[in-house]
């Protein structure tokens, strides 16, 4: 029970921590990106018709985001009552990802650089480690069919809110704690290789300062309806909210688009980037699996379909993989 009441209460905290997408700054961040967002496409601005966009009922209380806000609170218990325990921690990949390099090449004498320089070089290589893993994550739960089955359930989400980035299946959130776990471990053990023991990250009220900037320029609006596009020549280098709404589109030619988190040049190696320019009607992008998706529609079949689905994939695979074999 006490369990219970913990993860209840780290919930409340969530709009209070930086380190969380809806910290209250980030949220509030959104609402003047989003009147720009307005003017662009209205060329004038009505203060009422933009609060009522913004704060539609029928977008907050649509079925779909009501399944986002239980889909936060479930997994917040899943996660402090059965995940906790199986979740590796970053230290020991760190002091062994460290020790590899030692004993591969040597003990380093760390570099004879400046403190400003450790600090601006631990800070983005935290930065590329994280956005690169997790671009790299995301493009495996598309493009693995029994990893999809899983990552499906984000993508069934009909409307997005802000709470969207919460609505991920538990096998999925492990599978994002393991990889924080082992990116920054590595990150860490790196740079304790290069740079010795004194480590710090430049931050903004505790969260990486490029996280924090990523953030506060409107990564609430990706998981919205406002459509917010930063630009041919910037979307080259960051993903847009625009751009991530794409991502989510249920038109097949937007399927497996834009799958960065902050940095596109990931989508651009991969082939699988695409500017918000290629959309020549916003309002017309809906939102979801496909057009005709009947799945995921209750709380039920969110979590525990998944397994099912996963497990014909992973058989099928087999199937045709023995099938394959034979005609060899």
């Amino acid at each position: 029970m006490e369990m219970i009441y913990q993860s209840l209460a780290e919930l409340i905290n969530y709009p209070n921590d930086p380190n969380k997408r809806i910290f209250f700054l980030y949220l509030l961040s959104s609402l003047p990106l989003a009147a720009i967002a307005y003017y662009q496409y209205h060329r004038q601005f009505n203060l009422r018709d933009f609060v009522a966009g913004i704060f539609n009922k029928k977008l907050w209380f649509h079925p779909s985001a009501r399944h986002d806000y239980a889909i936060l609170v479930i997994n917040k218990l899943v996660k402090n009552l059965l995940l906790l325990p199986i979740i590796i921690t970053m230290a020991p990949i760190a002091i062994g990802f460290s020790d590899l390099l030692e004993s591969s090449f040597g003990t380093m004498e760390f570099l004879a650089v400046s403190p400003t320089t450790v600090l601006v070089s631990f800070t983005l290589i935290l930065f590329l480690f994280d956005d690169f893993s997790r671009f790299l994550l995301h493009f495996l739960l598309h493009k693995i069919p029994f990893l999809w089955e899983f990552h499906k359930v984000h993508h069934s989400a009909r409307v997005l809110t802000p709470m969207t980035i919460y609505r991920s299946h538990p096998v999925e959130s492990l599978l994002y704690a393991f990889r924080m776990a082992i990116t920054q471990g590595i990150a860490v053990g790196l740079s304790y290789y290069l740079f010795g023991p004194t480590l710090k990250m430049i931050d903004i009220l505790g969260a990486n300062a490029l996280v924090f900037m990523f953030n506060i320029m409107g990564s609430n609006l990706r998981h919205s309806h406002v459509w917010l596009s930063w630009g041919n020549a910037v979307e080259k280098i960051f993903i847009s909210p625009a751009q991530h709404q794409i991502h989510h589109s249920n038109i097949p030619e937007h399927f497996d688009r834009n799958m960065g988190a902050a940095l596109a040049i990931w989508d651009r190696l991969f082939g699988c980037y695409l500017p918000a320019s290629a959309v020549d009607d916003p309002t017309k992008l809906a939102f979801g699996i496909s057009r005709t998706n009947t799945e995921h529609t209750s709380l039920l079949e969110i979590y525990f379909m998944p397994f099912k689905l996963s497990a014909q994939a992973l058989l099928q695979g087999r199937l045709l993989q023995k099938l394959g074999q034979k005609k060899n």
